[in-house]
Formats: C-alpha cells, structure tokens, sequence
C-alpha cells in the first residue's frame, strides 16, 4: 500500500510539472507575440514620426511660401491703389480742364477801362428773365443762363425776407451801350465818363451783371444806399455769387449801389471776408475761381 502510495505522489508530482511547464511556454509565446507587436509598433511609430517630419517641414515651406505671396499680393494691391489714384487724379483733372475749357473765361475778366469786349461778343446760354423780377415798364431782360438761377434765388429770399428788389437793367449788347453811352455824353458831356462805360468796357454786356432797386428808390439812383434792400445786399448778396463792382471810392466810376455783378459764390464769398472788390485783386488770383463759377 506504501509502495502504491508513493507511485500516486510521483504522479501528481509529474503532473504538476508538466502543467506549469505548458503554462510557461504558453507566457512564453505571449511575450514573444507582444515583443513583436511592440516593434512593429515602434516600427510604425518611427514612420509616423518621420511622416510627421517631412509634414512639419512642408507646413514650414508652405507657410513661407503663403507670407511670400501674401507680401507680394499687399505690394500688388498697393502697387494698384496707387494707379487708381493716379488715374482718379488724372481723371479729376481731365474733369476741372474740361470744366474750365466750357467756361466762358470773359466772365471774370476786369472791364471798365481795363479789357475790351469787342462788338460780336455775346454770352453764351443767354436766357429771359421772368418779368416778376423786373421792375415795371424796363421792357425783356435777360441773363447768362447759369448765373440766372443764383440771381433769381437771391431775389426770392430777399423777398421772404421783406426785401422787394427789382432789376433795373441786365444784359446789354456792345450796340444797346453803345447807344446809352451816347445819349449820356449828349446830356452831360465828358461827365458821363464817370458813371457809364464806353461800348466793349461794360460789365453788362458779359449778361452777369445786373442793376437792382426796389419800389422805394425805381430806378439806379445813389439814394439807393439807404435803403433796407441796399443793407440786405451788402450782407447777403456774397452768399449768391454777386459782388457790389463799384463801391465808394473805387477808380472807375462814381459809387453805384445798384450794379451788381455775379462772380461765382466763392469768389464772391472770399471777397466779401477780405473786405475786398472784384477790382481789387490781381486778374492771375481771380482766374483761379473760374472752375467754381457756377457752383
């Protein structure tokens, strides 16, 4: 019974043996198959790394590349601002010449003894004025056509404003003066000299100025200067475009309240801060507003 006692124990003893053997060489097998995962894991860990690499240094270039052009595209962009203002300048410039070129340049030439305006001269766009605004019994007048609209807008709030001014006389032709002047010189001699123009020197033959009165004074008499529509010029009349030709005191003729010249709102408008008349500057500085003549 001992003997079979023994056998038994070998046998388990073998047993156990041969179990923890399988199970060793089974951990065995798993180590080998995770080592071998483990370095196709690095394997493919490497590659990524070096894909990761060359992605790096491609997203560098292409970066670069992006500034590069993003710097050449602003160059590009400003070297076309550049243009478009260079052409928006010419443009402007083609505009103020051609501006000018259709701008009668005899509006703001000084007359009265000073220029010429020879006998086929007439103002272009020459238009009738609305007999309200004239005074009864004067017959047609007429007006250069774009100076009309600030004359007739000056007189209307004038009006609003209580002011009845009236027009005595506009546009003359060199014959009409021709005419005046001589019944003047017939009635007082040489001394017409002093109070009207000789044909081709008057203001009224360019159709942009105008003699204005009201009912109380009817008619272009020195009484007008004290007159409530008289003060209403001398203060507002810049604001339209007109300037007093011939205050007191001025070389040409005798003080006239009453004749009025248009001569554009900005002329007009630095003339009247100055304290100046039209006579009074240098024909050179004067020209430089025949662009804004009619504005």
């Amino acid at each position: 019974m001992l003997f079979i006692a023994i056998i038994l124990v070998f046998l388990g003893i073998v047993y156990l043996v041969i179990l923890q053997h399988q199970q060793l060489v089974r951990i065995t097998k798993e180590g080998e198959r995770l080592t071998n995962e483990l370095a196709l894991s690095t394997k493919n860990l490497a590659e990524i790394q070096a894909s990761s690499s060359i992605l790096a240094t491609k997203l560098i270039q292409t970066e670069k590349l992006l500034t590069d052009n993003t710097e050449s595209l602003a160059i590009e962009r400003k070297r076309n601002d550049d243009f478009e203002n260079q052409i928006s300048g010419l443009a402007g410039t083609i505009g103020i010449l051609d501006k000018v070129a259709k701008t009668d340049p005899e509006l703001l030439q000084k007359y009265s003894k000073v220029y010429f305006l020879n006998e086929n001269y007439i103002p272009d766009n020459i238009r009738k004025i609305n007999d309200k605004y004239v005074l009864p019994d004067k017959g047609d007048q007429y007006f250069q056509g774009n100076a009309l609209t600030f004359l007739t807008k000056m007189i209307d709030v004038a009006t609003k404003a209580g002011v009845d001014l009236k027009i005595v006389s506009a546009y003359r032709s060199f014959e009409t003066q021709s005419d005046l002047k001589g019944q003047y010189s017939q009635v007082y001699g040489s001394g017409a000299n002093t109070f009207s123009a000789d044909q081709g020197y008057s203001e009224h033959q360019l159709g942009t100025a105008v003699d204005l009165t009201d009912a109380k004074t009817n008619g272009t008499f020195l009484t007008f200067k004290d007159t409530e529509s008289y003060a209403w010029l001398q203060k507002n009349a810049h604001k339209y475009g007109f300037e007093l030709s011939y205050p007191e005191n001025n070389t040409f003729y005798v003080f006239e309240p009453w004749h009025w010249r248009f001569v554009g709102v900005d002329l007009a408008t630095d003339l009247n801060r100055a304290n100046a008349s039209f006579y009074d500057w240098d024909q050179r500085k004067i020209d430089g507003y025949l662009v804004s003549l009619f504005d």
